[in-house]
C-alpha cells in the first residue's frame, strides 16, 4: 500500500512560464483523485506519466479561477479518451453544482461537433457532482477522505481535504488563513500542503489589490505555526505570492524553521512527496 502527493501546479493567479496553476495529484497504488484544476493542470499531469481517464475523482477546495480554470480540460479529455462512456466524480463545496453546468454550458459546441465526427463517442460526458460541508466524509477506492471547513473569506464556503490510507494521511488545505477546520484538516498528518505568501514582501509593494490577499492566505510564519501546533511531520508549501526566484529559498524557509522544526519542502511543479 502507498500513498503519494504530486504537486502539479505550484503558482498564483499571476501567470508563470514556470508554475502551472494550482492542482495537485494524491494516488495510491489502486486510485487517483486530483485536487483543483488550475492553469495547465493537463499538461502536468502528463508529465506526471498521468492522463485524465485514469482519474477516480476530481475534488475542488473553492471556485476562485486559478484553482479551477482548466477543469473543462479534465473533463473533456477524461471523455474522449476513455474507449467507454465513464462517469467523472467531481467534489467540492456548495456553489460547485453552479459552476459545472455553466462549463458545461461553455463546452456544449464542442460536445455537438464530436459527437456528430465520432460514430464510436455515442454519449456526452457524464459527470456526479457531490456538493460537500464540513465534516462530510467518503471514500474514492482505497482512499478515506473528510472534507473539513477553511477561512478564505469573502470566499466562502471553502474546503480542505484530509486523504488518508493505511500507508498515512495526506492533509491539502487550498487556501486558508488559520482556523480550527485547519487544525482538524492537518492534526498529526504525514503530509500538511499549505498554500503560502511572504507578507513581509507583498507588504513593500504599492498595490492595493495585493495587499488584499494578506488577510485570506496563510503567511510562511501562518503555516509553519499551523504545522507545529497540529504535529504535523512534514510541511509541504505551494502557491507563492509574490514569486518564488532561484536562491530566495533561504528567505522562504527562516521565518517557518523559526516555528516548525520538521522537513519543509518548497514545492515546485512535480515535486513528490510520498508518506509517510
Amino acid at each position: 500500500m502507498s500513498l503519494t502527493l504530486t504537486v502539479l501546479g505550484t503558482g498564483s493567479p499571476i501567470p508563470s512560464p514556470d508554475r502551472a496553476g494550482s492542482a495537485n495529484l494524491v494516488k495510491s497504488s489502486t486510485t487517483m483523485v486530483l485536487v483543483d484544476a488550475g492553469r495547465g493542470v493537463v499538461m502536468r499531469m502528463a508529465a506526471a506519466g498521468v492522463l485524465p481517464p485514469m482519474l477516480d475523482a476530481v475534488l475542488l477546495t473553492h471556485l476562485h479561477s486559478d484553482h479551477i480554470s482548466d477543469l473543462n480540460d479534465v473533463v473533456t479529455t477524461h471523455w474522449v479518451m476513455r474507449p467507454e462512456p465513464t462517469t467523472l466524480r467531481v467534489f467540492g463545496p456548495v456553489g460547485t453544482a453552479e459552476m459545472v453546468d455553466g462549463m458545461m454550458a461553455m463546452l456544449a459546441p464542442d460536445v455537438r461537433y464530436r459527437l456528430a465526427h465520432h460514430d464510436d463517442l455515442t454519449t456526452p460526458p457524464v459527470l456526479e457532482v457531490t456538493e460537500l460541508a464540513g465534516g462530510d466524509r467518503f471514500a474514492v477506492g482505497d482512499l478515506d477522505i473528510t472534507a473539513e471547513p477553511t477561512d478564505h473569506r469573502p470566499v466562502e464556503p471553502t474546503l480542505g481535504y484530509r486523504v488518508t490510507n493505511g500507508a498515512g494521511t495526506i492533509a491539502l488545505a487550498g487556501d486558508s488563513i488559520p482556523c480550527d477546520g485547519l487544525d482538524r484538516l492537518c492534526a498529526s498528518a504525514d503530509i500538511y500542503l499549505q498554500t503560502v505568501v511572504r507578507d513581509d514582501l507583498i507588504r513593500t509593494i504599492p498595490s492595493a489589490r495585493l495587499q488584499d490577499i494578506l488577510d485570506y492566505h496563510s503567511s510562511t510564519t501562518q503555516a509553519a505555526q499551523t504545522a507545529a501546533r497540529n504535529s504535523v511531520k512534514t510541511l509541504v508549501c505551494t502557491h507563492y505570492v509574490p514569486a518564488r526566484f532561484p536562491g530566495d529559498d533561504e528567505g522562504w524557509l527562516a521565518p517557518m524553521r523559526a516555528h516548525f522544526d520538521g522537513p519543509i519542502v518548497l514545492a515546485d511543479d512535480l515535486t513528490e512527496v510520498v508518506a509517510p
